[in-house]
C-alpha cells in the first residue's frame, strides 16, 4: 500500500529540486558536454513535475475518472507558471544565470508531452477499470 502522502512528498521534493538546481550558481553545476543539454534538462524537469503533481491530484481524488481532465489542466498551468517564475527569479536573484525564453519553451514542451502521455495512459487505465 502506497503511503497516503507519498506522491505529495515526491512532487514537493521534485519542485524544490528544480528551484535549487535552476537558481544555483551555474559554475557549480557539472558540464555535460552535449549541445543544448540544458534544454533537455528543462524538458525532463517539467515532464516529471507534471507527472508527479498529476499522480498526487489523482491519488488525492481516489482515481475518479471525472477528475482526470481538471487535474491535467491544473498541473499544466502550474508547470507553465512555475517555469516562468523560475526564469524570472534567475534574472532577478542570481548573478550567474539569466532567464531564457527557450528554457520556458523547453519546460512547456516537457509539460505538454507529459499531459498527452498521461491522457493516453489515464484513458487506458479507466477503460480497463469500467
Amino acid at each position: 500500500m502506497v503511503y497516503k502522502h507519498f506522491y505529495l512528498w515526491l512532487a514537493e521534493f521534485w519542485t524544490l529540486l528544480i528551484a535549487v538546481l535552476c537558481l544555483e550558481n551555474s559554475k557549480k553545476l557539472p558540464s555535460i558536454g552535449i549541445k543544448s543539454a540544458d534544454k533537455y534538462v528543462h524538458f525532463t524537469f517539467y515532464f516529471v513535475f507534471t507527472i508527479l503533481w498529476f499522480l498526487y491530484l489523482i491519488k488525492k481524488n481516489n482515481y475518479i475518472k471525472k477528475t482526470i481532465n481538471p487535474a491535467l489542466i491544473k498541473v499544466f498551468i502550474a508547470a507553465l507558471l512555475y517555469g516562468i517564475s523560475i526564469e524570472i527569479a534567475q534574472s532577478l536573484f542570481t548573478v550567474s544565470r539569466k532567464g531564457d525564453v527557450l528554457d520556458v519553451l523547453a519546460n512547456t514542451t516537457g509539460a505538454i508531452t507529459a499531459v498527452f502521455l498521461l491522457r493516453i495512459y489515464a484513458n487506458t487505465f479507466f477503460k480497463r477499470e469500467n
